[in-house]
C-alpha cells in the first residue's frame, strides 16, 4: 500500500466516521492522556525504592533488581507485543494489555513476598511500556500523513508529562496513603481510562493481519537491516538518550551532596521545568508535517549541544541549571518527536514494528548515558559529567551532518 493513500489502513469509529482529513481534537489528546498516564507506571518505583526496601527486608545494595526487573519488562514489550499493533486488531489489543496492566498493578499493591513484587513489577514495565508505544504507532496509524507528525507530537508530549509527574504523584500519594496506595490508585486511573479508549479508539484493520507472529518478528530484522531511515534516526535517538541520562542519573549526586543537600522531592521538581519540552515535541511534529524534519533535527541537535553551558554553571547558578535543563528538555523532545515522525513514514504498514525497533536505540542509549556518566562523575564530578555530555551531543550533531545526504528529500513521503 502506498504511503501515499489519504490513510495507511481502513478506519472506522464505533458509530461516527473519523474525519479522513483531521483527526478529532479530543481524540488526540485521548491519546496523549492515556500515554501518559501508561507510561508513568514504569516509573512510579523509582522514589518507591526506600520504602520497598523496608517493607520487604531487601538491602539498599540489592533493592535497585526492583527497577532492573520493570525494565527487562520494557524490553521484552519492545520485542514482542509492541510489533503485535501491526498483526492484530489495535482497539482490542490495548483493551487486553490494559485489563493485564491493571491486574499487575494490583499484584504489586499485594505483594507480600519479594517475588511476587519483582513479578509484579516485570507485569508492570512490560504492559506499561506496550500499552505506551502502542499507543503512539496506534496515533500514527490513525492520522492522515499530512498531520501524522502533529498527532505524534501531541501524543509523545503526553508521554514526556507522565514521565515529568510520575515521581511526584507516586510521593504525594505515599505519603497519604503509603507506597501500596500508588499502585492501587494508578489501577483504579487505568481502569477509569479504559472506558474512554474503548469507546473512542477508531477501528484499524490490521496491515499484516495474514503474517504469522514469528514472521512478524523476524520481519522486524529485515527491517533493521535495509530500512536507512530507520539506522539513521535510530543512532540519533541512542546518542540523544545517552546524552539525556548523563544529566539526569547525574544530577541527584550533586545536588544532594553539601552545600545543596536537597531532599530528593526537591530534586524531581527540577525535571518540571522541562515540561516546556511538551510543547517543542509538539511543534516539532508540525514541522515534520511540512516537510522540515531535516532542518528541525539540525536545530533540535544545536540546542541540545549549547544546553552543556548553563548545565555546566550549576555550581554557581541554579537558574543556568533550569535554563539548561528547558534547552536540554526542548532539544531532545523536537528530535525524539522528529525521529518518529520520519520513520512513519517509511512503511505504513509496520508502524508498530518500526517504533519497537526505534525504541531498542533509546534504551541502549538510555543504559549507556546512566553507567557512563557515574564513572565521569567519580572521576571528574560535575564538570566531567558535562563534557561527557556535550561530547556525546556534539558526535550526535555531527552524524546528522555526515549521514543526511543519504536520507530521502526533506519532504514527508505521504
Amino acid at each position: 500500500m502506498k504511503a501515499s493513500s489519504v490513510l495507511p489502513v481502513s478506519l472506522r469509529d464505533n458509530s461516527t466516521p473519523v474525519n479522513q482529513t483531521d483527526m478529532p481534537r479530543g481524540l488526540v489528546l485521548l491519546f496523549a492522556a492515556a500515554s501518559g498516564l501508561s507510561v508513568a507506571n514504569v516509573y512510579y518505583a523509582q522514589p518507591l525504592l526506600d520504602a520497598l526496601a523496608l517493607d520487604f527486608g531487601i538491602s539498599h545494595a540489592a533493592v535497585g533488581g526492583v527497577i532492573t526487573a520493570t525494565q527487562v519488562g520494557c524490553a521484552l514489550a519492545l520485542l514482542l507485543l509492541v510489533p503485535l499493533g501491526d498483526r492484530v486488531n489495535r482497539r482490542r489489543l490495548m483493551a487486553l494489555q490494559l485489563l493485564a496492566l491493571v491486574a499487575s498493578l494490583v499484584v504489586v499493591a499485594l505483594s507480600q513476598s519479594t517475588a511476587m513484587l519483582l513479578a509484579g513489577m516485570l507485569g508492570v514495565g512490560l504492559l506499561g511500556t506496550a500499552m505506551t508505544q502502542g499507543l503512539i504507532a496506534y496515533a500514527a496509524s490513525a492520522a492522515a500523513p499530512h498531520e501524522r507528525g502533529r498527532v505524534v507530537g501531541v501524543a509523545q508530549g503526553g508521554v514526556f508529562i507522565g514521565l515529568l509527574l510520575a515521581r511526584v504523584f507516586a510521593g504525594g500519594v505515599s505519603d497519604l496513603a503509603g507506597w501500596r496506595g500508588v499502585y492501587l490508585c494508578s489501577a483504579v486511573i487505568m481502569l477509569v481510562v479504559a472506558l474512554p479508549l474503548w469507546r473512542r479508539l477508531p477501528t484499524l484493520k490490521a496491515a499484516s493481519g495474514s503474517m504469522s507472529y514469528p514472521h512478524l518478528i523476524v520481519s522486524m530484522l529485515v527491517l533493521l537491516r535495509e530500512e536507512r531511515v530507520l539506522q539513521i534516526r535510530g543512532v540519533l535517538a541512542m546518542l540523544m538518550f545517552a546524552a539525556f541520562n548523563v544529566f539526569w542519573s547525574a544530577l541527584v549526586l550533586p545536588l544532594s551532596a553539601p552545600p545543596y543537600e536537597f531532599s530528593h522531592t526537591a530534586i524531581g521538581a527540577f525535571g518540571l521545568a522541562g515540561v516546556v519540552g511538551a510543547l517543542a515535541a509538539a511543534r516539532a511534529g508540525k514541522w515534520a508535517d511540512r516537510g522540515l524534519g531535516q532542518r528541525t533535527s539540525a536545530a533540535a541537535l544545536v540546542l541540545l549541544l549549547l544546553a552543556w553551558g548553563p548545565l555546566s554553571l550549576m555550581e554557581w547558578s541554579l537558574w543556568a541549571l533550569i535554563i539548561g535543563i528547558v534547552l536540554l528538555d526542548m532539544g531532545g523532545q523536537a528530535l525524539h518527536v522528529t525521529n518518529q515522525s520520519m520513520i512513519f513514514h517509511t512503511h505504513p504498514e509496520a508502524h508498530s514494528r518500526l517504533l519497537g525497533l526505534y525504541m531498542l536505540f533509546y534504551s541502549i542509549g538510555s543504559g549507556l548515558g546512566a553507567i557512563s556518566t557515574t564513572t565521569a562523575y567519580a572521576h571528574a564530578g560535575w564538570q566531567g559529567v558535562c563534557i561527557l555530555g556535550a561530547s556525546l551531543s556534539l558526535l550526535a550533531l555531527a552524524f546528522w551532518a555526515t549521514t543526511r545526504r543519504y536520507m530521502p528529500n526533506d519532504i514527508p513521503r505521504g
